[in-house]
């Protein structure tokens, strides 16, 4: 993120630190040159976000281990070229007295500096491989790195968008990368690391340089309109570096249109008139007319924000945006000190998060991301973008799978959202917000869907051992539950209507609380679950195991089966069988023997 702070201008006029001074009536002379070259970076220290790579070039550079060769990769605009520049201006910088070494400091232009910062130096030599793609490009390039550079320390290569080159130019560059003259040094850039040869890469030491972070952003452009005495919105800059996605150049050349647009005032309308974008905070009114069900007011409100410049498009985008906002919010509230996030976004967001369970939100998302194309590829993406609110306030509420199969099992009605009323009508009081029948934003929670009452008049259930309401949860398809109450609960005391125990290291203390719940919606009757610190009895699973080990240890104390097992060695005992004996009630145990072996399993019965 090398051009969120501005560079010292190479150039006579006075400036502020990091920005030039405001234009004088010698410098109106001058032509103009947009903020994105005239801010553009010129030291290490105007870099922000990159501290990784300042800190391995700083050691580098103090040490002497200085590589051969740079890669640089990232996004457009973040600054590859313009940190291959820097780079090229510390490995040559020196003073006008003749001092001076490789170094990251440099608090005052040098000899070479103000030519290699304008790409005119003579030992600085930049091509771009999109236009010199060639195998013969190349050679011309191995040619002349023979030759000591005329007045700087080092001869420097500067090759932007290296994936461009070919096959043969990329071959023809090995020897020379992985053993150049001491002299020179090679710095590559490119947006596309991965058509970039691994046999090229091997050669090179990496840095990826990252997105700049909205805020971090906002900043670097707040600093630039106070420097060119600009008066401009915070909302507009916010929106601008929304829409530079975290590349300094888009967001400079954004706010260079916008300064124009707004006649030198950059305001939070006529950036949203610039760039076809919806207001944000129609946007979340959009959303919430939405989740309450309410199309007539989202129909309203989309046609208003149409009607306004917006593009269809990009209204459902903000509203696909502001669905990841609420989501962030109700699973990381700490991300409401997002300073990127406005004050409309912050608190009614928050509000949605309390709100709206997380498979709303999640089927909301889904939805909008599938409408988006239909809406940019269709003829009518008026239209399209309606019937996708369409689809949204119908859908807002709706079961997921496992409640719909857990209903339509047990013949209980749908939760609501399946079918909305045919018309809007306001709560009790009539003060409230007209809704229709899907009313997802007043009746989607985060807590799980309650299980059905029993039907009225059906006889009461009556559990009189613990291993009747484990039987119980796998009749009425609790696997979970039943699971855990068989792993995890250590029985203290039963009695009808109450249930003490105690838990199993690691296991969850939500059972006492989800046990409760459905034996009172099963049964019909109030049950009190808690939890005990007194030890109790094994777990149903405990016994069980023990019980079968028992069972196998008598086994396979039975003469016949210490024959076959002498028999067959490497054979084991996997279950045994108890049943009544053909010639009277005795029981006679069976054990069945799995003979060690790939193929072959022998039992005994």
């Amino acid at each position: 993120m090398d051009e969120t702070t501005a560079g010292t201008p190479l150039n006579d006029e006075p400036a502020l630190p990091g920005f030039p001074a405001a234009p004088t009536a010698e410098a109106s002379a001058s032509p103009y040159r947009v903020l994105a070259r005239k801010y553009r970076p010129s030291t290490f220290e105007d870099l922000v976000g990159q501290e990784a790579m300042v800190r391995t070039l700083s050691n580098a550079f103090e040490t002497g281990r200085i590589p051969q060769a740079w890669m640089l990769t990232g996004v457009r605009g973040v600054g590859k070229t313009t940190t291959a520049r820097i780079l090229a201006r510390g490995l040559n910088y020196q003073k006008a007295d003749g001092s001076g070494a490789p170094t990251i400091h440099m608090p005052e232009l040098g000899v070479h500096c103000a030519s290699i910062m304008e790409s005119r130096h003579v030992d600085v030599l930049e091509m771009d491989a999109a236009s010199h793609t060639g195998i013969d490009d190349v050679r011309q390039i191995i040619d002349g790195i023979r030759y000591s550079p005329v007045s700087a320390r080092y001869k420097v290569y500067i090759i932007d968008e290296v994936h461009m080159l070919s096959e043969k130019a990329f071959n023809a560059f090995l020897k020379t990368l992985e053993e150049p003259p001491p002299h020179a040094k090679f710095i590559f850039a490119t947006t596309e690391i991965r058509k970039v040869p691994v046999t090229i890469l091997s050669r090179c030491q990496r840095f990826d340089l990252r997105r700049i972070e909205a805020d971090k952003l906002v900043a670097h452009l707040s600093r630039i309109c106070d420097a060119e005495g600009v008066q401009a919105e915070a909302e507009a800059l916010a929106a601008i570096a929304r829409a530079a996605e975290g590349s300094a150049r888009d967001s400079l050349s954004l706010l260079d249109q916008a300064i124009a647009h707004g006649a030198g005032i950059v305001k939070a309308d006529t950036v949203r008139d610039m760039l076809g974008l919806a207001d944000r905070t129609l946007v979340i009114d959009l959303f919430e007319a939405v989740m309450r069900g309410d199309i007539p007011a989202a129909f309203a409100g989309l046609r208003a924000q149409y009607d306004a410049g917006a593009d269809p498009g990009m209204i459902l985008s903000d509203l696909a945006a502001f669905t990841h906002t609420v989501t962030r919010l109700k699973l990381i509230p700490e991300a409401a000190k997002d300073p990127a996030l406005s004050e409309a976004e912050r608190t009614r967001g928050l509000e949605f998060a309390a709100k709206l369970s997380v498979r709303v939100l999640s089927r909301t998302w889904q939805i909008l991301l599938k409408g988006l194309p239909e809406v940019q590829s269709s003829n009518r993406p008026v239209a399209t973008a309606e019937m996708v609110l369409v689809r949204l306030a119908y859908a807002a509420d709706l079961p997921t799978p496992d409640e719909a199969l857990r209903a339509l099992k047990d013949g209980t009605p749908l939760p609501s959202g399946g079918t909305p009323s045919p018309a809007p009508t306001r709560p009790s009081g009539g003060g409230g917000p007209i809704v229709s029948g899907n009313v997802a934003l007043a009746t989607s929670q985060a807590m799980p869907q309650p299980r059905p009452e029993p039907p009225q008049g059906a006889p009461v259930m009556r559990l009189r051992r613990f291993e009747d309401v484990v039987a119980l949860m796998g009749e009425k398809r609790e696997i979970v539950l039943k699971a855990a109450l068989e792993r995890d609960v250590r029985l203290v005391r039963f009695e009808e209507g109450r249930i003490e125990f105690n838990l199993a290291d690691g296991a969850s203390r939500a059972i006492a609380n989800d046990l409760s719940r459905a034996l009172q919606q099963w049964t019909g009757q109030r049950w009190v679950v808690a939890l005990s610190s007194q030890d109790g009895e094994a777990t149903l699973k405990e016994k069980a195991d023990a019980a079968e080990k028992e069972r196998k240890d008598g086994a396979a104390s039975h003469p016949l089966v210490q024959a076959v097992l002498a028999k067959f060695p490497g054979a084991q005992i996997v279950n045994v069988v108890e049943r009544a004996d053909k010639a009277g009630d005795e029981a006679s145990d069976d054990a069945e023997i799995d003979a060690a072996g790939e193929t072959d399993t022998d039992e005994l019965e």
